[in-house]
């Protein structure tokens, strides 16, 4: 079982897709670690300054904020 990298709190930058982390990232905030699901990676609940809502997020979507 893989273990989560980020901390629930910490700010993170949030790329759903390739194409996405190219242009540009939306900076989040991990709400809730979630368990593995997809292929044994981590998962998180974020919430995105830019949403009303929260999203799931896989730990490959994310990266730490400089």
């Amino acid at each position: 079982m893989a273990t989560h990298k980020f901390k629930v709190g910490q700010t993170v930058l949030y790329a759903p897709s390739q194409m996405e982390r190219q242009a540009g990232r939306i900076d989040c905030k991990i709400v809730e670690l979630l368990p593995a699901e997809t292929h044994g990676e981590p998962q998180y609940r974020i919430k995105c300054r830019v949403d009303v809502f929260d999203r799931t997020a896989m730990e490959s979507q994310l990266t730490k904020l400089a």
